[in-house]
């Protein structure tokens, strides 16, 4: 199963029905092309396509975009906080574009570093990878596929923000400022990795 945001919107590829708003069943490209027009043009919120051939559909749908990777992660201290930067105005996790040569470990580290200042940050366990889609200024259709790993911090607290990339704070966060605090603003894909995190860290 898939996950794509959509300007704050989801859309679920998937082998089957499923209990959203919208459900549309996989017949041709052009079934991806409603579905992305029906969540940026109307009030749906949430849509799924579904098809038995699902790597198929996912092959057709990256078809659409200009692709870019990149590579962040959440960095847990011992005192169990999270580290989350602000970026015009909404709380997000440290992350970037990768570079060319770059393994996704490497670029997550890299990434992390520059945008909080903090060194030798731990590299733990990849945690998963979101998907979502903007489209440039140029008007290019982008799909940016991120790849989050798992992180541990146990050093000198050097953290500061990256002014040059627009981030204004850095700034350690427990469970209850996370919920209360972060998730009214941040972006749905942040909310859906943190939470997949912490229910994989509950089994």
């Amino acid at each position: 199963m898939y996950k794509v945001f959509v300007n704050e919107k989801k859309l679920l590829i998937s082998k089957h029905s499923e209990e959203l708003e919208k459900n549309l069943e996989y017949e041709s490209f052009t079934t991806l092309e409603i579905a992305l027009d029906l969540l940026e043009n109307t009030s749906v919120k949430e849509l799924n396509v579904f098809g038995e051939n699902i790597d198929e559909i996912w092959h057709e749908f990256q078809k659409l975009f200009r692709i870019i990777e990149a590579a962040g992660g959440l960095v847990n201290n011992p005192g169990g906080e999270m580290l989350f930067i602000k970026r015009l105005g909404k709380w997000d996790l440290p992350k970037g574009k990768m570079e060319k040569g770059e393994s996704r470990e490497e670029s997550a580290v890299r990434e992390i570093e520059e945008e909080t200042g903090l060194v030798d940050v731990e590299l733990a366990e990849f945690i998963n990878t979101t998907y979502h889609i903007y489209i440039e200024r140029n008007g290019d259709k982008i799909l940016k596929c991120t790849h989050w790993f798992e992180m541990n911090f146990d050093g000198e607290d050097t953290s500061k923000p990256q002014i040059e990339e627009g981030i204004t704070e850095v700034a350690w966060k427990n469970t209850t400022q996370i919920e209360d605090e972060v998730f009214p603003s941040t972006f749905q894909n942040i909310k859906l990795i943190v939470k997949e995190f912490w229910a994989s860290k509950a089994k």
